[in-house]
């Protein structure tokens, strides 16, 4: 497929070696190209220096020993540029005819006088260059061609000057074939022509199957996936691979996504289950009521009927925040509630409660929030509270560092250590509560833990009948 992973991988991998085996081989092709120039051009200068070693000497010059000219072309000249000596079968240097050298000239052939010569021995006292009977240190190198019998070749020649007794100088200019230098940069460059192409075969057919077989786990979780997909089963799970890569840790997220989900969903049925029975009760009851009354108008239950509603009534808002808090709903921001004047509020609408509410030490805390939400969690707080308590409760304001707590505290039994965490499930009742309950349906708590959470705070059972929530300090 192509567009899949393997192949966008092989496809990469392909393309980078090939990028890197170019510049590599470019760069391999160049230093060789320049390691048998610079041997061409050695092997050049150490010819022309063995023939100015001999002119310096004193050496006549139709008395050199030139070598052949197939291996070293050696051309000989003067000041003036006049050929004094060339080697055998050595016709031209870069085009230049040198076939018509005199030999046997001797130095009385270079055409200048023993005075001239003498002359010229004192001026190279100051002039640059050999000495008499010396060759010259420096060499200049550079290309060309020579015509050998009546082959044409290029060469990587070296000039060398020498300076015999009698002052005369004369240039030794040899050549080393180039022809093997780029006979060998030729055969790497055919051996990296022949084997690039074969060595990115290998690449790409090794990347694929490597990536297909780091895959093949992937294929196994999306497989599984749209299995579950499928099925609504949220009960299976993927492969985890044994590896400990990425791709297993992918199996496991995936698995805890899964099962975060499935207990997600557990629990939204759960929910709509105990709410339709939370419902029918009083549904049921208030239709029994309705219908006694609508034939026995003098036997209609008026007080029960209204209770009834009023509880279908709390059951509906208790259901609808906790629909707006699993959306994900948060308070505005930007307001400030002060929980010392919202407990005082409360407080004064529960003068004929059951339980008296009797608020403690209280600092004016203000946190950021929503008043109506933070009133029904203290309200929930509260009417627990007073289910629970044998002759009091207290509520109070504290300050803790950066956070406001706000403690509800009772005098009964307590919660068992086993159901503090129970108790903030929904629909969830213990039996005692269940024993003296007058009509909640087991919400209270759980949204007010929600607001809590949503508050940036939470909220907790203390040791004892103490519930603790937490918020942070405003500013």
């Amino acid at each position: 497929m192509p567009g899949s992973v393997r192949a966008r991988a092989a496809a990469g991998a392909t393309a980078v070696v090939a990028l890197a085996l170019i510049a590599a081989g470019t760069a391999v092709l160049l230093v060789l190209r320049g390691n048998l120039q610079g041997q061409a051009g050695l092997q050049a200068e150490v010819a022309a220096r063995e023939v100015a070693a001999q002119i310096a000497t004193g050496t006549p010059y139709d008395r050199l020993d030139l070598p052949d000219g197939d291996e070293h072309p050696v051309v000989v000249t003067d000041e003036d540029g006049r050929v004094l000596a060339v080697g055998d079968d050595v016709r031209a240097v870069d085009g230049r005819p040198v076939g018509g050298a005199r030999t046997g000239a001797g130095h009385a052939g270079s055409g200048r006088s023993a005075a001239a010569a003498d002359d010229a021995a004192d001026d190279n006292d100051d002039a640059r260059g050999p000495r008499p009977g010396e060759v010259d240190d420096d060499a200049h190198q550079s290309d060309g061609t020579a015509d050998v019998d009546g082959t044409v070749a290029d060469y990587r020649f070296a000039a060398v000057e020498a300076e015999d007794g009698r002052g005369e100088k004369a240039t030794v200019r040899a050549g080393s074939a180039l022809a093997p230098e780029r006979a060998a940069v030729g055969s790497v460059r055919d051996a990296m022509l022949i084997g690039l192409p074969l060595l990115l075969v290998v690449v790409a057919g090794v990347t694929w199957l490597v990536t297909r077989r780091a895959l093949r786990p992937v294929e196994g979780i999306r497989a599984e996936m749209a299995a579950i997909t499928a099925s609504t089963d949220l009960s299976r799970r993927v492969p985890e691979p044994a590896a400990r890569d990425e791709i297993a840790r992918l199996a496991r997220t995936t698995n805890e996504t899964l099962a975060a989900l499935e207990a997600s969903v557990e629990r939204q049925r759960r929910f709509v289950a105990d709410a339709s029975h939370e419902l029918r009760s009083p549904i049921a009851s208030l239709r029994t009521q309705l219908e006694v009354g609508a034939a026995h108008p003098e036997l209609l239950d008026v007080p029960g009927a209204v209770a009834d509603t009023v509880r279908l009534q709390r059951l509906a808002a208790d259901l609808l925040l906790l629909a707006r808090l699993d959306a994900g709903e948060r308070p505005a921001g930007g307001r400030r509630v002060d929980l010392a004047a919202l407990v005082r509020e409360e407080t004064a609408q529960r003068g004929g409660d059951r339980v008296p509410v009797r608020v403690g030490p209280s600092e004016g805390l203000e946190v950021a929030g929503s008043r109506s939400q933070l009133g029904r969690v203290l309200g929930n707080l509260l009417d627990n509270a007073q289910r629970h308590a044998a002759s009091s409760v207290e509520v109070a304001v504290v300050r803790d560092g950066a956070w406001a707590v706000l403690r509800v505290e009772d005098d009964g039994p307590g919660v068992p250590a086993a159901e503090r965490e129970r108790i903030f499930e929904r629909f969830v009742r213990l039996d005692d509560a269940r024993a003296r309950d007058d009509g909640g349906a087991g919400l209270g708590l759980a949204i007010a833990r929600d607001v809590a959470v949503r508050h940036g705070g939470s909220l907790a059972v203390r040791e004892g009948a103490v519930f603790e929530l937490r918020l942070p300090v405003a500013g």
